[in-house]
């Protein structure tokens, strides 16, 4: 399974355009620019609708599925789906994600757009193509899906974003998945805030629920994702990430999740069959 990161910012990406912390001057000295958080699986599947175009050579012509974490405009931008629609391409696209999510896409759809909005609650799952995906509770301001997806080489990944510290039953539900990539949020640093994100006390703390059900093992690549300017600045967070097994890598780059432990996919699968349909 390849992965790349089309955005690893939070919704003002990093730096923040309109801000010169020391956090924004060190990116910008660096010439480094997060987006909007956002992964393509595999060349076939968009991991949230961010706003802004992809990196430079990335190309969304092959995607038959977009899974939407949520309906904050920074995941959900549905006027991308016009984008498509210009682009007049024939093949259907799957838009999976909460009800929310849905109701913010429809108003952009032309009545030909070959789009099939699906519904999924967590612990829905279902087949698109090669993959297998299912939906996983996340603890955010409003409904909001994680999605553990499993690749034809039985390579698997979670996406972890937006969340608060996570829910017990994801936590279970995760137990003894032995991932090969995790890309949890880590969106606040050391700021303080009372918001349902993570930040660097209580991401490591969400890294050890995980290994104590096998989710994430020594082999398993975490990278966070959905930063911010609230963060130290790149090297020091870099350094005080890796003191917990995990890294920050740079938008545009490609992650292989390769199979390499226990990595058993969801147990029960589902296909949407066309239409508007849900999966519970």
């Amino acid at each position: 399974m390849e992965v790349t990161l089309l955005g690893t910012g939070a919704a003002d990406g990093w730096p923040n355009p309109w801000c010169r912390c020391a956090s924004c001057s060190d990116a910008r000295a660096r010439g480094e620019q997060r987006r909007p958080t956002s992964a393509l699986v595999d060349g076939v599947l968009l991991l949230d609708l961010a706003p802004g175009l992809p990196p430079q050579g990335v190309s969304l012509e092959r995607v038959h599925t977009v899974l939407v974490t949520h309906a904050h405009p920074d995941h959900c931008s549905p006027f991308a789906l016009l984008w498509r629609h210009w682009a007049r391409l024939a093949g259907e696209l799957t838009v999976v994600g909460p009800d929310a999510v849905l109701d913010e896409c429809r108003p952009w759809l032309a009545p030909d757009d070959p789009v099939v909005l699906t519904a999924v609650a967590p612990g829905g799952t279902l087949r698109r193509g090669d993959h297998e995906i299912r939906a996983l509770a996340g603890d955010h301001e409003v409904p909001t899906l994680l999605y553990d997806v499993t690749g034809p080489d039985g390579g698997r990944l979670l996406y972890a974003t937006d969340t608060g510290p996570l829910p017990a039953t994801t936590v279970e539900a995760t137990r003894d998945a032995a991932y090969d990539l995790v890309l949890l949020e880590q969106t606040f640093g050391d700021h303080a805030h009372r918001t349902l994100h993570l930040d660097l006390a209580s991401f490591p703390a969400q890294l050890d629920r995980l290994r104590a059900v096998g989710a994430v093992t020594g082999h398993t690549d975490v990278v966070a994702v959905h930063l911010s300017h609230h963060n130290p600045p790149g090297p020091e967070l870099a350094r005080r990430l890796a003191a917990h097994g995990a890294r920050v890598v740079e938008d545009g780059t490609t992650l292989t999740a390769r199979i390499s432990g226990p990595s058993p996919g969801p147990a029960a699968s589902l296909r949407a069959v066309g239409g508007e349909g849900s999966f519970y």
